[in-house]
């Protein structure tokens, strides 16, 4: 898999840690670097575990589902970005309590924006590609765009949040697709 590829699904990923980033953004008022900082690594930290753990469950169940792999890629990132951009439109506003910087809301929020990880990761072991690279970027990139979160939303509000899952939503699904299409292509 290519790195602009993998950047890309780093990206879409991290769109839900983005959102609730700059959620946190609006709502504490005290938001100040340390914190900031804070809700990155826990974000960044999950979205990079999440997809090793995919992996090596994925690893495990390759050889079920070889003929069908591409197809599985396909479905789990269309289906998550779908969610996405649905829930941009039709899912409740995640309002954030103000206290919200307390060890298992964060490990709370960390779980639920990147359980779309854990698919994905699942998607590279079916289409086996090697995770150290996709890991570190992952997380790496979630850490940086849930740290400029935060400050957008202390700047910008509550617009923001929605518009960042639609492109990540859109992201996933073009990847999905560009997976499909190679695989059929090679096949024809």
């Amino acid at each position: 898999m290519e790195g602009i590829t993998i950047i890309l699904i780093a990206v879409g990923l991290s769109m839900d840690a983005v959102a609730v980033a700059v959620s946190l953004g609006i709502t504490r008022k005290e938001m100040n670097l340390y914190n900031a900082i804070t809700v990155a690594l826990w974000f960044g930290g999950f979205q990079a575990l999440m997809p090793l753990i995919g992996w090596l469950v994925g690893f495990t169940l390759r050889e079920l589902i070889t003929g069908i792999d591409h197809w599985v890629a396909f479905f789990l990132l269309s289906f998550i970005g779908v969610r996405m951009i649905y829930e941009s439109f039709f899912g409740k506003d995640k309002d954030i309590p103000a206290n919200s910087l307390n060890l298992g809301t964060l490990v709370l929020l960390s779980i639920a924006t990147s359980i779309d990880a854990l698919a994905v990761g699942i998607s590279f072991a079916f289409i086996d590609v090697p995770i150290t690279a996709p890991v570190i970027i992952i997380g790496s990139v979630t850490f940086a765009l849930s740290l400029i979160g935060v400050y957008v939303g202390k700047r910008v509000g509550r617009l923001f949040a929605k518009r960042v899952s639609i492109v990540g939503g859109l992201i996933l699904i073009a990847i999905g697709t560009k997976i499909l299409l190679e695989h059929l292509g090679a096949f024809s």
